[in-house]
């Protein structure tokens, strides 16, 4: 592969960049945090509240599963991809910012914003995964994906720590203003970021490969989105990367999005977290990095197999969890392999699909992902009321994990 990377592929790489600060500070630091302290103050036990926010995610999800097969479908006509793309950027842009105008004592009103919020981010992703065809060759997919993985970790940091230091800095009273006013500065920080960085992807990225207008392209859209559905099952190396998708990634998207809510009900500190979830995105980077290039030594699909193993691992550790160095043990843990198992998995699939219809296949990519991501943390969510403690819940993860592990043993390598 050579070095340099062109103008396309670096301006695919920078939206992670910009759009991991979401990921970061809202998805998992500072608005889990946020909304856990004003579900409390509104007197809702700590294991409700990290069950309001499961199934939070959850509804969020699905909304998005059941339109992202549809949208895709559309988005395969000339030049619609990138107008999709912009729409969901900029929903998620919104509803980001509008989170720091919401009154704390609205706890449910912060839940359904954040619901948005994510249908935003999680949709300009759809369009976003399948610009990878149009900016690089299958040769560095690989590389490319992980590449951009690794920049997200390393350019999520930075406004990491801007929202970090001016919440602790109004912790110790050296901001004239509440720890809750520095957490809604975060929210606006995040969307600036997410999307002042969006700006190269916006101007330099263009769908390459696309399929021709036509008379009537939403009934022909639904049409083809039909034929591929029945069809599907005959693409047999696709399907059965989808289904062992459905199963690992969701054990992965629950630990990344209720990681916070689940150190809370630890006991650990919100300075605590907030210090461990930064060291995790500077571990994460290089990780990422590393997964891409062992990839060209080892077959993405092998590494696959180590990013399985490894989270295995982690919701057996996670059930014996007890102090704040075992959280830090645990965190790392993670840190090793969630950028590099989501970014071989986005690149494994592409190489697997057709070209101009990567928006299409990359719905139902994200409608596996996304079906997969209600379960998950509806599944913590009960078994944490159920038993009433999280490290049951985290633990029920580890099946999942198993189940994925098993089916993509069956799965042709498309090196």
């Amino acid at each position: 592969m050579k070095k340099k990377l062109t103008k396309e592929e670096n301006s695919w790489i920078f939206y992670d960049w910009a759009n991991s600060a979401y990921s970061i500070i809202i998805s998992t630091a500072v608005f889990p945090l946020f909304y856990k302290e004003a579900a409390t103050n509104a007197g809702i036990s700590s294991v409700n509240s990290t069950a309001y926010l499961g199934y939070t995610i959850a509804i969020s999800t699905f909304i998005l599963a059941m339109l992202g097969p549809v949208l895709g479908t559309i988005a395969d006509y000339d030049g619609l991809k990138k107008k999709f793309f912009t729409f969901f950027f900029a929903l998620g842009v919104s509803f980001t910012a509008l989170l720091a105008f919401i009154p704390t004592t609205q706890w449910w009103l912060l839940l359904m914003c954040y619901t948005v919020a994510a249908i935003g981010s999680a949709g300009a992703n759809i369009f976003y995964d399948a610009f990878l065809v149009d900016v690089t060759t299958d040769e560095r997919m690989n590389t490319i994906s992980a590449r951009g993985f690794g920049f997200g970790y390393i350019g999520s940091t930075i406004p990491f720590i801007m929202s970090i230091a001016i919440i602790l800095a109004s912790q110790n009273d050296l901001l004239p203003f509440s720890t809750t006013t520095a957490s809604k500065l975060s929210f606006i920080i995040t969307a600036l970021w997410w999307g002042i960085f969006t700006i190269p992807l916006l101007k330099n990225i263009r769908q390459r490969y696309y399929i021709e207008r036509e008379p009537r392209p939403i009934m022909n859209s639904f049409i083809r989105l039909s034929k591929t559905f029945k069809e599907i099952r005959n693409y047999r190396p696709l399907f059965l990367f989808l289904l062992a998708y459905f199963f690992y990634i969701d054990g992965v998207g629950t630990i990344i999005t209720m990681s916070t809510a689940y150190g809370t009900d630890l006991g650990l500190s919100a300075t605590s977290l907030l210090v461990i979830l930064f060291v995790t995105q500077v571990v994460a980077a290089p990780f990422s990095i590393l997964y891409g290039r062992l990839s060209e030594i080892f077959t993405g699909k092998k590494m696959l197999y180590v990013g399985i193993t490894v989270y295995i691992f982690v919701c057996i550790y996670a059930f014996f969890i007890e102090s704040t160095i075992d959280f830090w043990i645990l965190a790392m843990l993670v840190a090793s392999s969630q950028g590099g198992i989501q970014a071989l998995s986005r690149s494994y699939f592409a190489k697997l699909v057709p070209k101009e219809n990567s928006n299409e296949f990359f719905g139902f990519y994200n409608i596996f992902g996304k079906f997969a991501s209600i379960m998950g943390p509806l599944l913590v969510g009960i078994t944490a009321q159920m038993t009433g403690s999280s490290n049951y819940g985290v633990f029920s993860l580890v099946i999942l994990f198993i189940i994925g592990m098993v089916i993509l043993s069956f799965v042709p390598e498309n090196e």
